[in-house]
C-alpha cells in the first residue's frame, strides 16, 4: 500500500486527537505498567478522568495526543534510567503524540524542544548534531518522557491540569522508583521541581536529581539556574557511566 502525501510529498501523520475513550487506552497500557494504575489513589482519580473525558468528548471537544499512554509503551518501567518531566500536552493540532517535549518530525520545532536539543548537542559537540523532533528513540532506550498531565484540549494549555492526572502520574513515577537500577530525573521549572520530595521519599535505588529552569524561551537563560547552559545532559550520562548504567 502507498502512503498517502500532502501537496508538499511529505507523509501525512495520522491524526492526533483522541477519539476512544479511556478505557481503550486503559486496557492496552503494558501489563509492566498496570500495578501503577491499580493503587486507589489512581482508580480514583481515573474514575473521574473517565467521566470527564467522556462527557468532553460527547460535547465535541479536540482533546490531545490521541495516545495518552504512549510514553509507557515505549518504555517499560525496569528499563528507565533517565526521566524528563513536562507538564501537559501541546495543544495545537498535530503536535502531541503522547511523549513529553516531543512532537512528529513533520511538525515544526517547538521553542521548547529547540532549546532541549541546542542544550543535548551543546553538551555532546563531538556527536553528530540532533535535528529529530521526534524523541521516541529516547523513549526507546530507557528515557520516560512523561507529562504530568496526560491530556490538554485544543487551544487551551494546562485545561486537564489539576483534574486529576497528577496522581496517576505520581504513581508511575513511583512505580519506577521501586525498580533499583540507577536513574536520573531532570526536573525543569517549578512544576517539575515539586516531584522533588516524592522521588525522594521513594527511591530505593540510587537517584540524581538536575534542576534548571524549564527550557521555554521565557525563562531558559534566566536566573537562578538557567535552561541553556545547564549541563544537564552530559552530568547525566557521566553518572550513569559511574553508577553502571551507561
Amino acid at each position: 500500500m502507498t502512503q498517502a502525501t500532502s501537496p508538499t510529498n511529505q507523509p501525512v501523520q495520522p491524526p492526533n486527537r483522541l477519539v476512544h475513550g479511556l478505557d481503550w487506552h486503559l486496557d492496552r497500557v503494558p501489563q509492566t505498567w498496570q500495578p501503577a494504575l491499580e493503587t486507589p489513589q489512581s482508580q480514583a482519580a481515573l474514575d473521574k478522568l473517565r467521566t470527564l473525558l467522556d462527557e468532553r468528548l460527547a460535547a465535541g471537544a479536540t482533546i490531545f495526543p490521541g495516545e495518552p499512554f504512549r510514553a509507557l509503551h515505549l518504555t517499560p518501567p525496569d528499563t528507565v534510567n533517565v526521566v524528563i518531566l513536562g507538564q501537559d500536552p501541546y495543544h495545537g493540532p498535530g503536535q502531541a503524540h503522547g511523549l513529553a517535549f516531543s512532537v512528529p518530525d513533520n511538525v515544526p520545532c517547538p521553542p521548547s524542544l529547540r532549546n532541549i536539543l541546542k542544550e543535548r548537542n551543546n553538551n555532546f559537540p563531538e556527536r553528530p548534531p540532533r535535528r529529530q523532533h521526534d524523541l521516541s528513540d529516547w523513549a526507546k532506550k530507557g528515557v520516560l518522557l512523561l507529562n504530568t498531565a496526560l491530556t490538554v484540549e485544543q487551544g487551551k494549555a494546562a485545561s486537564h491540569s489539576g483534574l486529576g492526572w497528577e496522581a496517576v502520574t505520581d504513581a508511575l513515577i513511583q512505580h519506577v522508583l521501586t525498580f533499583s537500577a540507577p536513574k536520573v530525573f531532570m526536573l525543569w521549572g517549578r512544576h517539575a521541581q515539586q516531584k522533588e520530595p516524592l522521588i525522594q521519599t521513594h527511591a530505593t535505588g540510587p537517584v540524581l536529581t538536575l534542576k534548571s529552569n524549564h527550557p521555554s524561551p521565557l525563562s531558559a537563560n534566566r536566573p537562578p539556574v538557567p535552561f541553556i547552559g545547564c549541563g544537564h545532559f552530559r552530568q547525566a550520562a557521566v553518572w550513569l557511566k559511574e553508577h553502571g548504567s551507561a
